[in-house]
């Protein structure tokens, strides 16, 4: 449908004309779209996260927990050394190896913290290649290096964990004793990954005396193209060496995948929720648009009927009010893909200042596109039977009208 070059121009006279409630319709439809932009960008960087997990080091991965006690918190179920054997035995796993997962206190001059110490085999680096996350200073951990440390990437920031950075070398207190640093890990992307410490399975005893130590999970490498059935094995495996009744176990088996899918379908939820709220908003928008072309049309009754008098057709009013409509809608959403690029910027460098780097936003020009092309279709809908209403007035009873 095209609209004439004279149309056009009349249509463009009129919204300046009545400029502050164009503004005011472009401001109700801006907000919703901004909201749009901001909650789906932000979404899609969590998307993207997830898939950066999906890749070969991570897809052949099982893990075992302890049910109720998946971050070594809590002792009532444990698992031991034997299970691991158990886990090892079962067909179509190539290897396992257990992590402990322990609360810890650290100290730096006066200031106490608490974080997480991940105790794990350097021979079998599983825990990892989960996380995807390589050594950026210094070096791994190796068998025998008990009193070491690598840390999580925070501890290289001042006052992101402490007052002062930690550097290679140098001594940081856990539970009271002093450990050398050997490395230092990149950056997760989230605070509680990025501030966790590692030691090697060894010196876990050393550093908890008076606790009764059990893994926090067990993970084992197997066979990814029959995973879900290799699962099933470990399971059945498991509650036989524990002797344990079906429905009765008291730990989970969850290959990798299914963890990230569970992960994505919560996501899902959440995103679709927010977005949820934001196309209320822009509903709210499309009434607001529809009432002023329905006010715009009340005040041109008469010259409506002047327009037709002489000789504009009933389709050329319906395209001078359906493109008024329509282009509030456009400028609305170029302004809202240019305020929620915005926001979503500082956001992102907020987030990433507080250590949530994890959270950064997707942009693509199908957003950019499907946002403006969403919010003028808006606009062009919600003046449809407005714009309907001006092209079926009667060109007498118009000229009469005052």
């Amino acid at each position: 449908m095209v609209i004439s070059k004279e149309s056009l121009k009349y249509s463009l006279n009129n919204l300046k004309k009545s400029r502050a409630r164009s503004i005011l319709t472009i401001l109700s439809i801006f907000v919703g779209i901004a909201t749009i932009f901001i909650f789906v960008s932000f979404g899609w960087g969590l998307y993207d996260y997830i898939d950066e997990f999906t890749s070969s080091s991570s897809a052949d991965k099982i893990m075992i927990q302890p049910r109720g006690g998946g971050v070594g918190l809590d002792t009532t179920f444990s698992i031991l050394d034997g299970d691991v054997r158990a886990i090892e035995n079962t067909p179509g796993i190539y290897e396992a190896t257990g992590v402990y997962i322990s609360a810890a206190e650290i100290k730096q001059d006066d200031k106490i913290k608490y974080t997480f110490v991940m105790g794990y085999d350097p021979k079998i680096p599983m825990a990892m290649e989960l996380s995807d996350i390589e050594i950026i200073k210094g070096r791994e951990l190796r068998n025998g290096d008990s009193g070491k440390v690598t840390l999580g990437y925070n501890y290289l920031i001042a006052n992101r964990i402490f007052p002062k950075a930690y550097s290679l070398n140098s001594k940081i207190n856990v539970q009271g004793q002093d450990l050398r640093i050997v490395g230092f890990y990149e950056s997760v992307g989230n605070p509680q990954d990025d501030a966790n410490i590692y030691i090697i399975n060894n010196f876990m005893e050393d550093l908890y005396p008076e606790k009764n130590l059990s893994y926090g999970m067990v993970i084992a490498r197997a066979d990814k193209d029959n995973i879900d059935e290799v699962g099933d094995r470990v399971e059945d495996k498991l509650r036989q060496y524990r002797d344990l009744d079906e429905g009765k176990e008291d730990f989970t088996v969850q290959s990798y995948s299914d963890l990230l899918e569970s992960f994505t379908i919560v996501l899902d939820i959440i995103i679709g929720f927010i977005i949820l709220i934001a196309l209320i908003s822009v509903v709210v928008s499309a009434v607001n648009t529809a009432n002023t072309m329905i006010t715009s049309v009340l005040e041109r009754f008469k010259e409506i009927g002047v327009l037709k008098s002489i000789g504009a057709k009933n389709s050329e009013i319906f395209k001078i009010f359906l493109f008024e409509s329509g282009f509030l809608g456009f400028v609305a959403g170029v302004i809202g893909v240019i305020v929620g690029w915005g926001a979503t910027n500082l956001g992102a460098g907020i987030l990433d200042n507080l250590g949530y780097g994890f959270l950064s936003p997707h942009y693509s020009w199908h957003l950019f596109l499907g946002c403006i092309l969403f919010a003028t279709l808006t606009g062009a809908i919600s003046g449809m039977i407005p714009a309907w209403r001006a092209s079926k007035i009667n060109t007498v009873d118009a000229l009469r009208y005052e």
